[in-house]
This record gives C-alpha cells, sequence and structure tokens, in this order.
C-alpha cells in the first residue's frame, strides 16, 4: 500500500479507518492532503469487488477532525491567477466527488472542529457521526469568498434554506444545530462514540456487500434522475438482477432456513 505523509490508513477485518494526520494543525487541508486524498478515493474506485472494503471511516487525529484551509495554503491560493485558481477549485471538487462515488459505504466520524472544507468531506460520506463537543462553520463569507466546491454535497444534505442561513451566516454553530439541519446523522456523548463505531460496523458486516454497493448505486441515480419512467426501468432491472445473483439466491433462503447467510458465516452451504 503507498506510504502517505498527512493521512494514515488502517485495515483490519474488512474496515478501512482513513485519518487525517496533520494534528498539530487540526488537520488543515493543504495540497498535500487533498491530493492524497483523493488518491486514496480514486484506488479504491479501481479495486475489483473481492480487494473492496465493506466501509470507510473518516476521522481526524489530535484535537479536531479538520479546521478547514491551512493557512499556508490559503496565503499561496492568495496569490494565484484566475487559471490557477480554478485547477485548484477543480481540484478539491474532484476530493469531495471521489468520496461521495465511493464504491462502498463511507462513515464520517467528527469531534473537536469541522469548519469551511471540512464540511465538504463529511457531507460527501453517506453517514455523518458528531461528538457533542463539536463546532460547525461555513466560514467562507467571513474570508470575502464563497463555500462553492463543497455547496452540491452540503446542499444535497441540508437543503437549500439551511445553507441559506448558515453559508449566508458564517455563523459558527453546535453539534446539535448540525444535527437539526442534517449535516450529522447523530450527535454521540464523546464517551459513547466507540461504541457506536461499533454498532454501525456491525451493520454493515452484516449485510451483503454487493448488494450495499448497489444500494448505493441506486440511491445515486434515483436522486439524480428526474424521469420517472426512467427509474422504473432502472429499479425493475436492478431487482431482477440482484434476485437471481448469489447473494440473493442466498439471503432469501437463509430467511426461509432461518440461519445466517454466508457474508456472515463465512461459510458457504453446500448445494
Amino acid at each position: 500500500m503507498k506510504k502517505f505523509n498527512t493521512i494514515l490508513v488502517q485495515t483490519k477485518k474488512g474496515i478501512v479507518e482513513l485519518v487525517l494526520n496533520r494534528p498539530e494543525v487540526h488537520n488543515a487541508l493543504n495540497e498535500e492532503m487533498i491530493r492524497e486524498l483523493t488518491h486514496f478515493f480514486q484506488e479504491l474506485d479501481n479495486k475489483v469487488p473481492e480487494d473492496l472494503p465493506r466501509l470507510v471511516i473518516l476521522r481526524g487525529n489530535g484535537k479536531s477532525f479538520c479546521a478547514g484551509a491551512d493557512l499556508n495554503y490559503m496565503k499561496s491560493i492568495a496569490a494565484y491567477g484566475f487559471e490557477e485558481n480554478k485547477e485548484d477549485g477543480r481540484r478539491l471538487a474532484t476530493l469531495f466527488r471521489s468520496v461521495y462515488e465511493c464504491p462502498v459505504p463511507t462513515l464520517a466520524v467528527v469531534h473537536g472542529a469541522a469548519f469551511g472544507g471540512a464540511n465538504g468531506l463529511l457531507a460527501a460520506c453517506d453517514m455523518v457521526l458528531a461528538a457533542e463537543n463539536t463546532k460547525f462553520a461555513f466560514s467562507e463569507v467571513k474570508l470575502g469568498i464563497s463555500p462553492a466546491t463543497i455547496s452540491p454535497f452540503v446542499i444535497k444534505r441540508i437543503g437549500e434554506y439551511g445553507a441559506r442561513e448558515l453559508m449566508l451566516t458564517g455563523k459558527r454553530f453546535n453539534a446539535r444545530e448540525a444535527e437539526k439541519w442534517h449535516l450529522v446523522n447523530q450527535v454521540v456523548p464523546e464517551d459513547e462514540l466507540e461504541a457506536k463505531i461499533q454498532s454501525l460496523i456491525h451493520e454493515i458486516l452484516t449485510a451483503a456487500p454487493h448488494a450495499v454497493r448497489e444500494t448505493k448505486k441506486l440511491i445515486n441515480q434515483v436522486t439524480e434522475t428526474r424521469n420517472l419512467n426512467r427509474l422504473i426501468d432502472i429499479t425493475s432491472r436492478m431487482i431482477a438482477r440482484l434476485r437471481a445473483d448469489e447473494e440473493g439466491q442466498e439471503g432469501m433462503a437463509a430467511f426461509l432456513e432461518k440461519r445466517k447467510p454466508f457474508w456472515v458465516t463465512g461459510k458457504k452451504q453446500k448445494k
């Protein structure tokens, strides 16, 4: 596996823990971290299904999840011209898209601070848990700019009017408010966070891996396709295909026979 400088990657029993690892600057994003995170998620997209993990957990080392953009990074981009800024924006947007389109489920676990671009990372994940102490802000307008590259992913999560209040004011808000706006799925007391993570891992591991990946594709297609006739065709074909494949046949048989399926036991039934 590639060695990274700004992130840590740990794999155990099919679960990948991806850790932002610049704790001395509250895991602030710089060009190298953006490049390494993008590389990690794009490499996942290129793996064959058998080599894919079951879940990617994204979290931060130290006192914060991510404090937004690194100060030195901000100093360098302040001197960019239009074309350089456009390319930098594309690199950021590509990172958030690579997280959003990750073929396996993603879980962001946030604590401390989640400012600016950090919200693009967590919003692009499938699920988000937040420790009670977490502070959030779309602080871009306070700096005379806009949360442009993160907006497609954040607005998918919080909707138009949540975005209007939080992005137009740039105000700081707490984890409970983030939960109210659906920026995070659930706020958890810090001493209960690891137990909640383990509970979600259990749920993922007891679901059929191929079915989970296909369901993630399904959600993307349903939310991005407005033509109902097209959706009916897509969903009808998907259910027919999944019912006939190995996991579908095994899942239905295991249910009827009142036993656990092979993706839970690790043992296939003899035919």
